[in-house]
C-alpha cells in the first residue's frame, strides 16, 4: 500500500513538473499575433511573446521590430531598448501637414520601451541591469499604458500600477562611478506627459525620429524604408521628404541650432507645443515653432513662480546661464525642475548644450 502510494505521488509530480515545463516553455514560445487583448494587462511581460530565449536577451521575435528616435529623451542617463509590433496586414500612416504629430498607428499596435543600465558604459553591450518595461497598447482606439518592473534576477518583468525608487549605480565612460535613485512612475503620472488634446497617446514614434540609420541584426538601413519593407508604414516618398527629421545631441554633422532644437522637441515639447499640457504657457519648443518669442526669446513666463528664480526671460540672447529655460533644467527641485517628472538628476550634457545655444543667439532689436 505504502509503494503504491510512492508511485502515485511520483506521477503526480512528474505530471505537475511537466506541466510548468510546458507553461514556461509556451511563455517562452509565444507571439503577439496569438494574444487575447481582452485579457490585458498580463501578469508576467513573457506571456506577451515579444522576445525568443532567456527574457533579459531581449531578442525580439518574429515582426517585433526594434526601433530608435534621432533625438532621445533623457531619462537619468538609462539606456534604452525600443520595439514596436501590429498585426499582420496592418500598417501605420501620417499626416504630412502634421509633423509634431505621432503616427497613427492601427489597432492592437503595441509599443514597447526598455529601460535599463549598463555596468559600465563603456561596454554598453556588456552586462546590464534591465530596471522596467512601460507598453503603449491601442485596442478598440484607446492607448493604455501598461508598466512592468524587473525582477532583481532578470528572469522575469511583473505588471506594476504603483511605481517605485530603486538604487541604481554605474560607471560612465570616464570610469567615474555614479548612484542615483531611479524613480520608476506610477501608472497615472503617464497621463501628464502622453497627453494630446486630453486624448492619451504616444510621444515618440514620428516620422521626423525615425528618418535614420539604424543597425539590424542583418545590417544599417533606415528606419522608415524598413518599417515599409515589412509593411508597418505607408508612405510616400515625397510626403516623407517634406519633413525635417531630428538629430541626435551629439550628431557632429548636425548644426548647434539643430542639436539644440531637437533637443528641446524631445525633452520639453511634449508638453510645450500647440496641443500640449503646457500650451496655455505660450512656450512652445517643438521643432516645427518657427516663431522665437514661442520659443522663449525675451518671453516672460505666464507663471512661473519660484521656477523663474532671478531671471526674466525663459530664453535671454546671448546668456545662457541667465535664462530660465536652463536654469530649471539645472535644478531638482520639484517647484522648479524641468520636465517635472521623469528624471531625479541633471543632465549636465543637455545643459551645457542650451547653454551654448543660448549664448549664440543675437538679442533681437
Amino acid at each position: 500500500m505504502f509503494k503504491s502510494k510512492l508511485i502515485w505521488l511520483s506521477l503526480v509530480m512528474i505530471t505537475v513538473g511537466w506541466l510548468y515545463s510546458c507553461r514556461v516553455q509556451n511563455s517562452l514560445t509565444a507571439h503577439p499575433s496569438q494574444l487575447n487583448f481582452s485579457e490585458f494587462p498580463l501578469k508576467k511581460l513573457s506571456e506577451y511573446g515579444f522576445y525568443k530565449g532567456e527574457l533579459k536577451q531581449l531578442s525580439p521575435n518574429d515582426n517585433v521590430l526594434e526601433y530608435e528616435p534621432a533625438a532621445t529623451l533623457f531619462t537619468d542617463y538609462a539606456f534604452k531598448k525600443r520595439f514596436v509590433w501590429m498585426p499582420e496586414g496592418t500598417s501605420a500612416t501620417f499626416d504630412v501637414s502634421q509633423p509634431n504629430e505621432p503616427l497613427d498607428f492601427p489597432d492592437k499596435t503595441i509599443l514597447v520601451k526598455n529601460f535599463y543600465y549598463p555596468q559600465d558604459f563603456s561596454k554598453p553591450t556588456g552586462e546590464r541591469r534591465i530596471l522596467e518595461t512601460r507598453l503603449l497598447v491601442k485596442d478598440q482606439g484607446t492607448w493604455k499604458a501598461y508598466p512592468y518592473r524587473w525582477k532583481d534576477d532578470q528572469t522575469e518583468a511583473d505588471y506594476k500600477i504603483t511605481g517605485e525608487t530603486i538604487p541604481v549605480n554605474w560607471k560612465d565612460e570616464a570610469g567615474q562611478m555614479h548612484q542615483i535613485n531611479y524613480a520608476i512612475p506610477n501608472k497615472n503620472q503617464c497621463k501628464s506627459c502622453h497627453n494630446r488634446k486630453d486624448v492619451f497617446m504616444p510621444i515618440g514614434p514620428k516620422i521626423k525620429q525615425l528618418n535614420h540609420e539604424l543597425a539590424y541584426q542583418d545590417g544599417k538601413e533606415n528606419q522608415l524604408a524598413r518599417w515599409q519593407k515589412v509593411g508597418y508604414l505607408k508612405a510616400k516618398a515625397e510626403d516623407i521628404a517634406k519633413i525635417v527629421p531630428l538629430v541626435g545631441m551629439n550628431e557632429a554633422k548636425a548644426s548647434l541650432n539643430d542639436r539644440a532644437r531637437s533637443y528641446l522637441d524631445v525633452n520639453c515639447g511634449h508638453c510645450h507645443h500647440a496641443n500640449g499640457p503646457a500650451s496655455t504657457s505660450g512656450l512652445y519648443l517643438n521643432y516645427e515653432e518657427k516663431d522665437p518669442f514661442h520659443w522663449g526669446v525675451l518671453k516672460s513666463p505666464v507663471a512661473a513662480g519660484m521656477g523663474a528664480g532671478p531671471y526674466r526671460f525663459d530664453i535671454n540672447p546671448g546668456k545662457g546661464k541667465e535664462s530660465i529655460l536652463t536654469y530649471r533644467m539645472n535644478s531638482v527641485h520639484p517647484g522648479v525642475m524641468m520636465p517635472e517628472i521623469g528624471r531625479v538628476s541633471i543632465h549636465k550634457e543637455g545643459v551645457a548644450l542650451i547653454t551654448q545655444w543660448i549664448d549664440g543667439l543675437e538679442k533681437r532689436k
